[in-house]
């Protein structure tokens, strides 16, 4: 598949148009790839709560509009924010195995490449903090 400015533009407008207020768009190529890749594509106000992942690290590219990734502390201290922007001077971040994080637009029409280890896993309450 070519990801060109045309199929993010459409990631775009679905996102605008959810009430979640992101769509992503599943990468892998089929059920069997044992691996997590997609495009996200996330609106400022985008409900996204803070949490981990405990089998994987995550891997995000900002490929379009500017974002923030937030850290935080065992006790939900917020403790670094990443500003990610393409040409900027931080375009990825790898968010190390059970580092409590969220994301937040900071532009319409961003759009990020999310990778992470192994099947997709649905959080369990414990890594979630919203």
């Amino acid at each position: 598949m070519t990801i060109t400015q045309s199929v993010l533009d459409n990631l775009t407008a679905q996102a605008k148009a959810s009430p979640r207020l992101r769509m992503n768009m599943d990468l892998r190529n089929g059920p069997e790839d044992g691996s997590q890749r997609m495009l996200n594509a996330i609106e400022p106000g985008s409900p996204l709560p803070i949490h981990r992942h405990a089998k994987s690290s995550e891997t995000v590219v900002c490929l379009r509009g500017r974002l923030v990734e937030d850290f935080f502390d065992e006790d939900g201290a917020l403790v670094e924010s990443v500003e990610l922007t393409p040409g900027g001077p931080v375009v990825a971040v790898n968010i190390p195995i059970g580092r409590w994080h969220t994301v937040r637009a900071l532009e319409s029409g961003t759009v990020i490449l999310e990778c992470k280890d192994g099947p997709y896993e649905p959080l369990k309450p414990e890594d979630s903090r919203g």
